[in-house]
């Protein structure tokens, strides 16, 4: 009963980044304006980090699955695809090595910013 407690509110969540995204014009994906939300609520202590912990860890350990359909979403889409597979692999390359190496810095200066509180 908990998981689906916790699922609910998730869900509350993304439904108001759907409602979000319907409202505003800006180009942002609706999961975007969800978590954001969701990031507003549980640093404001509106949500409790418990309310929702041990789902959110859940659907982290479960994330791989979700990128199955889209794999398969590429196997269907390789005769587009057959063209540009260079600069696409190029693309992809370059970003995830920018997006790790950003993710990297900001958790290096969060664990810095933590240990400096600590002392």
């Amino acid at each position: 009963m908990v998981f689906l407690r916790q699922f609910g509110i998730i869900l509350c969540f993304s439904l108001l980044g759907e409602i979000l995204h319907f409202l505003i014009p800006f180009p942002v994906p609706a999961s975007v304006y969800g978590l954001v939300l969701l990031l507003l609520a549980l640093c404001t202590g509106v949500v409790k980090l418990e309310q929702v912990q041990k789902t959110a860890g859940f659907l982290i350990e479960i994330m791989p699955m979700m990128f199955i359909p889209a794999a398969v979403g590429l196997l269907d889409a390789w005769p587009e695809l057959r063209p540009v597979w260079i600069p696409v692999s190029a693309i992809t390359f370059v970003t995830t090595v920018i997006v790790m190496g950003a993710t990297g810095r900001t958790v290096q200066s969060i664990i810095r910013r933590e240990r400096g509180k600590q002392v």
